[in-house]
């Protein structure tokens, strides 16, 4: 709805608006930002579950200073990596507050203030460390499933109650736009014109991103062994990247789509305060009522999963990779990240949130593009491939996989294993 109000190169509340707010939006949540999830995942996977090193940023490192991931630079990583995820985290909470107090004065009167900010990151921060000392499987992941429940149900009430056919339209017309224009929207960088737009809004979004994939990238990668790469890279890249445009286009694009037909004040509401346009466009539901205070619940679950899961991962990097730490310090991470919420709120507001996600994010954006570089010189080096590119006819089933003490160093390499009898007979 904001880029609808103010797009960066149409005129503003037109058909064109309305196609570059759904292309903008879609390329801030799309394939680029996914991309980087996985790339970070899949490093982390292949070089733990392969190369049988420590669950951490740092082990990605190995095919280019080996032995030395555990000295100074392997430290230096894990470090960018913690910042980058405490960061990241805190900004979110610090948004979802900013929205959770807009809820609270729209439902109950309730006057938006600093003490009200501070008691809901402290609230989330107490439900989030409840949640980590519960441990992963009682805890963070019970509540995710939850979460992902109540989301879904969310997101099928709102099409269902919604104009239905429209959304279904518009969303595969806003996934062929986005396409058509992915190249163009990806390359674009002003430079014909003289305006701050990308920095305030796309590399906002590319240093949030980048800050979060450290966290979810260790996340994914626990939770994917035994998967293909092909089948890592479509759960990954395609299958949350559609939920979202669905999302999107189901409340964003819905709420444009009332705008055009009729003044319904969601521009108004944007431009005075963003977190209250939800709840003004929930007015035009069924069960009003109900419907903002479950949209209340799933922001608190949103983001007390998120700074539990983060939490664990944080605790994993400063452990040395090591998946189950003490307890004691999942809480003292879970603790640092409300109490940093709460400190740039009260310090700077919006403008403090958004400048940490940025300062936290680029320099950890250098060490994805030296992921990028060691995953294809890992990869390039499995003693699996070295067999099958000897071996171009070589089937699944007669390619032995390796151990993870084979793999544990590239000096151990044998070369390509011998064929099988039957593969030997079908050559002679």
């Amino acid at each position: 709805m904001y880029h609808f109000a103010a797009p960066p190169r149409a005129e503003p509340e037109t058909v064109n608006a309305a196609v570059e707010a759904m292309q903008i939006s879609f390329l801030h949540w799309g394939l680029h930002a996914w991309a980087v999830y996985a790339v970070v995942a899949l490093s982390l996977a292949y070089f733990h579950y392969r190369r049988g090193l420590p669950l951490s940023v740092r082990s990605v490192l190995f095919p280019l200073i080996g032995k030395r991931i555990y000295g100074g630079w392997g430290h230096t990583v894990d470090i960018l990596a913690v910042f980058g995820t405490m960061f990241g985290v805190v900004t979110s909470l610090g948004l979802g507050v900013m929205q959770l107090e807009t809820g609270l004065a729209q439902l109950w009167g309730v006057t938006p203030s600093l003490t009200l900010k501070l008691g809901l990151i402290a609230g989330i921060t107490v439900c989030a460390a409840l949640s980590v000392m519960a441990g992963l499987d009682k805890g963070v992941k019970r509540l995710s499933d939850i979460t992902i429940l109540a989301t879904l149900v969310m997101l099928a009430f709102m099409i269902l109650a919604g104009p239905t056919r429209f959304i279904f339209d518009s969303f595969i017309e806003n996934i062929g736009n986005y396409a058509g224009n992915l190249i163009t929207l990806g390359l674009w960088s002003e430079a014909y014109v003289d305006t701050d737009w990308q920095s305030s809004w796309t590399i906002f979004y590319w240093a949030w991103w980048v800050s979060w994939s450290p966290f979810v990238g260790i996340f994914i990668a626990r939770i994917s062994r035994g998967r293909t790469i092909r089948e890592f890279l479509f759960g990954v890249l395609f299958v949350p990247m559609l939920l979202l445009f669905l999302w999107f286009t189901t409340f964003g694009g819905v709420a444009v789509h009332m705008e055009m037909l009729g003044s319904y004040g969601f521009v108004e509401a944007v431009q005075a305060d963003y977190g209250s346009a939800i709840f003004r466009f929930i007015e035009h539901y069924p069960f009003t009522k109900g419907l903002m205070v479950v949209i209340m619940i799933m922001i608190v679950l949103w983001f007390v999963t998120s700074a539990d899961s983060a939490s664990l991962v944080v605790d994993m990097l400063t452990a040395g990779g090591e998946t189950d730490p003490p307890k004691i310090q999942r809480l003292f991470w879970v603790t640092s990240e409300g109490i940093i919420a709460a400190v740039l709120l009260a310090a700077g507001g919006l403008g403090a949130l958004q400048a940490a996600a940025i300062v936290a994010g680029l320099p950890f954006a250098i060490v994805v593009f030296v992921m990028m570089y060691c995953l294809w010189r890992g990869l390039g080096r499995d003693r699996l491939t070295l067999y099958r590119n000897s071996q171009w006819y070589i089937t699944e089933e007669s390619a032995e996989h390796n151990s993870q003490n084979e793999m544990i160093d590239e000096y151990l390499l044998k070369g390509p294993l011998p064929l099988p009898k039957s593969d030997q007979s079908a050559q002679s």
